[in-house]
């Protein structure tokens, strides 16, 4: 057996840290709703419009770009799904996905404190910052080959 797909065995058999399934839930989730948004902006009038009755304010401000913001949005949903994949398969890939991910949801809650929102800036830099000091522990990381 070559080194490498010793390793992969091993960060396989090695039992999961606690919270470990908790994170990929969390980015198929994410990736589930990244992909509502996308399809709702890029095709409208489907019977899953509705769903933005969860939140308004972001569909009147997405709406009007449609396509230009529904593409990035099914790359998020992709991205999501494939950090997800590789999570669950402890592929150090998958976990490299997911801490840059992380990393660019708190550049882009830093912003939004720049701008001036700072309740829902500072709150999501305060939920992603402790996601990502989750995923840098060592005991978490060392789950991946």
């Amino acid at each position: 057996m070559r080194d490498n797909e010793h390793r992969v065995h091993e960060a396989s058999d090695a039992p999961k840290p606690s919270g470990f399934a908790a994170v990929g839930v969390f980015l198929f989730f994410g990736a589930t709703v990244a992909s509502l948004a996308a399809i709702t902006l890029l095709w409208r009038g489907t019977y899953l419009d509705p769903i933005w009755s969860l939140n308004p304010t972001a569909y009147r401000q997405l709406a009007p770009l449609g396509r230009d913001v529904g593409v990035p949005f099914l790359l998020l949903g992709l991205a999501l799904a494939a950090a997800g994949i590789g999570w669950f398969r402890r592929r150090l890939w998958g976990w490299r996905l997911t801490v840059a991910i992380i990393a660019i949801q708190i550049v882009g809650d830093v912003m939004n404190c720049i701008r001036g929102d700072w309740l829902h800036g500072g709150i999501g830099v305060v939920i992603a910052g402790a996601l990502l000091l989750f995923l840098l522990r060592p005991t978490i990381k060392n789950a991946f080959a």
